[in-house]
């Protein structure tokens, strides 16, 4: 028998000043009124332009702010946490103050336990903590509070890999029901079994992870193509920007890719064996002649820590180079080094006379709130200067994803991610050859990254890159210097998923000399007592123990080959039972995947007791 919903919100409407955010009273004010239901185990990603009321939606399934039409029906005794995008810590003195805070307050203990996972000091001052250290903070008051119902804003903004690989753990063993909204692709494809699309005031649900989406979404805008050729031109003409823009985008972009990997495959011929050391500085004088920034053997230390250890490393003219690493690892130190802001300790760069740059840093510049966007982009004409090109602002502003009749409007009624993007089109717009960019992605949502993605790609200076976003980078990127945490700089052709991948390998490479290490040399040790002895599995365990994890990456390979084709946007129209069985089929293999990994997990600890 099905269960009925956790939560649900029927013939819900929200009006925002003169219109409605979605469910207007009437047919042809507003959209049709939303009906939500979240059902018991739920993973939910929402996916939808900024300004679309992603945010909002959330705020009304935590009854943060009052509808203004609709029922709202919650299971009894229902836990519901609500992890903001940006929480204020103002009135509270240290992030343990925080996270203790208010009548649903969490234990101590809980925050304790699950901050130490994370690696925050709960004790650090609010007003002095960064970024990372609040989120992680906030997130653990969110998961301390055993909740039932976890709605998640951009819950990896401002945390580094580690902390982003622990929170992906933790969310796949949960066992309540969440719905979150990311612009980590990543994130949302490992973590995702179902889709809320909120598009132009109106709802749809998919029982399809994020990994199916973007066929869904081809899939529903062909139809509307085709209703759209029954109206008169200017209707077809405004619904083929608007539906059909951001679709034709995507498709060049898989050719941007093919690009890149091709200049990937160049830029590995140049990188010795070890990849440790240095690039190979070719003899040939075209490929000094390209060279922009040359590193020879620098290094950093700070208060007696090596942040850089001694390395060499030489950029070109075209490179895309990314910078990964958990926080505090040196990747800024690294990118002023390299840009100049900053001197190295020892060794020597030397850059190009030539250089010119311009910087997009995570502290973004707060834009006047009072000026309009002609102001900001054209200082009040209707012309700007894209990079030497003169251009009408309103053509512009189509290319950075605005509806033209926009010009007029002040930034102070802009959302934060329009906000951002409007930052990206007056930055890109200024002369340069070469683009600095730190933590790019927070605030943009997926079309705007598509779009960042292709406006890297076409830029033709050289690109620095600091980000945690694993998909942007794969997407973007030539070669990856990885930094651990220990000063030491690996450098990598390629994105983060091939820097991982070396990662692993060597990791795995260590434990294996380890055991080698340890079977050759005779253990002189006590026997463990009883208590510590690790634990006789069954027969059937210990099978499971043994056979379970060839299971599980045969499930994984599985997900991703249909994965691979729902990405088909022909897919749903020429095949729509296919497509329904396959997204069935991924649904059931994530579901006994999930299960295999707790299984052997479990298993696990009773062998290493």
């Amino acid at each position: 028998m099905a269960q009925p919903p956790i939560l649900s919100w029927e013939g819900l409407g929200l009006q925002q000043g003169a219109r409605w955010l979605f469910g207007g009273p009437a047919p042809g004010v507003g959209a049709e009124p939303i009906d939500l239901h979240v059902m018991p185990g739920d993973r939910l990603a929402l996916i939808g332009r900024n300004g679309a009321g992603k945010t909002t939606l959330l705020k009304l399934i935590d009854d943060r702010i009052e509808a203004d039409r609709g029922t709202r029906r919650v299971k009894p005794n229902m836990r519901i946490v609500f992890l903001e995008q940006d929480p204020d810590f103002s009135a509270f003195p240290t992030l343990m103050d925080f996270a203790l805070h208010g009548d649903d307050a969490p234990e101590r203990y809980e925050v304790e336990a699950i901050a130490g996972q994370l690696g925050i000091d709960m004790d650090t001052e609010s007003a002095t903590a960064s970024g990372g250290e609040r989120r992680r903070a906030a997130i653990a008051r969110a998961l301390g509070q055993d909740p039932d119902l976890l709605l998640l804003d951009e819950p990896t903004n401002h945390l580094d890999l580690s902390a982003i690989d622990w929170l992906e753990e933790w969310l796949s063993r949960y066992k309540g029901a969440f719905i979150t909204i990311s612009h980590d692709r990543t994130f949302l494809k490992r973590l995702t079994r179902a889709t809320l699309w909120l598009d132009r005031g109106t709802l749809r649900r998919k029982e399809v992870g994020f990994g199916g989406y973007d066929a869904w979404e081809e899939a529903v805008y062909a139809e509307e193509a085709r209703a759209a050729q029954k109206m008169d031109a200017k209707l077809k003409l405004e619904a083929h920007w608007l539906e059909r823009g951001v679709t034709a985008r995507r498709k060049r972009n898989q050719g941007r890719l093919e690009k890149l990997y091709k200049m990937r495959e160049a830029r590995a011929s140049m990188i010795t064996d070890s990849g440790a050391a240095k690039l190979k500085l070719a003899n040939d004088g075209d490929f000094k002649s390209k060279s922009v920034i040359v590193a020879d053997n620098i290094s950093k230390t700070y208060d007696g820590r090596a942040i850089i250890k001694p390395f060499s490393l030489r950029i070109q003219r075209g490179d895309r180079i990314g910078l990964v690493g958990g926080n505090g690892a040196g990747k800024t130190t690294l990118l002023r080094m390299l840009t100049g802001e900053l001197e190295p300790d020892s060794g020597t760069i030397t850059r190009a006379s030539t250089l010119t740059g311009v910087m997009i840093d995570q502290q973004r510049r707060l834009l006047a709130p009072d000026a309009t966007v002609r102001e900001i982009l054209a200082e009040g004409g209707d012309w700007i200067d894209v990079r030497g090109a003169r251009t009408h602002v309103q053509a512009y502003l189509k290319d950075f994803l605005f509806d033209p009749k926009l010009v007029d409007t002040r930034v102070g009624i802009l959302s934060g991610g329009e906000r951002s993007r409007l930052l990206l089109a007056r930055e890109f717009a200024r002369p340069a050859n070469l683009l600095v960019l730190d933590e790019p992605t927070n605030d943009l949502d997926l079309e705007t990254l598509d779009l960042l993605q292709e406006v890297i790609s076409d830029f033709d200076g050289t690109v620095l890159i600091v980000s945690h976003d694993r998909d942007f980078l794969d997407k973007t990127v030539t070669v990856t210097l990885g930094l651990d945490g220990s000063g030491s700089v690996d450098i990598v052709a390629g994105g983060y998923a091939d820097w991982d991948a070396k990662r692993s390998r060597r990791i795995v490479g260590k434990s294996r000399a380890s055991q080698r290490e340890a079977s050759a040399t005779p253990a002189a040790q006590p026997a463990p007592s009883a208590s510590a002895r690790p634990a006789k599995l069954s027969y059937k365990d210990q099978r499971d123990y043994e056979g379970l994890p060839a299971r599980i990456e045969e499930l994984e390979t599985a997900i991703e080959k249909g994965e691979a084709i729902l990405a088909d946007p022909k897919l749903f129209t020429a095949d729509p039972a296919r497509f329904a069985t396959i997204s069935k089929g991924i649904e059931n293999a994530r579901a006994e995947k999930d299960a295999a990994e707790e299984r052997w997990l479990d298993l696990a600890e009773q062998v290493e007791g």
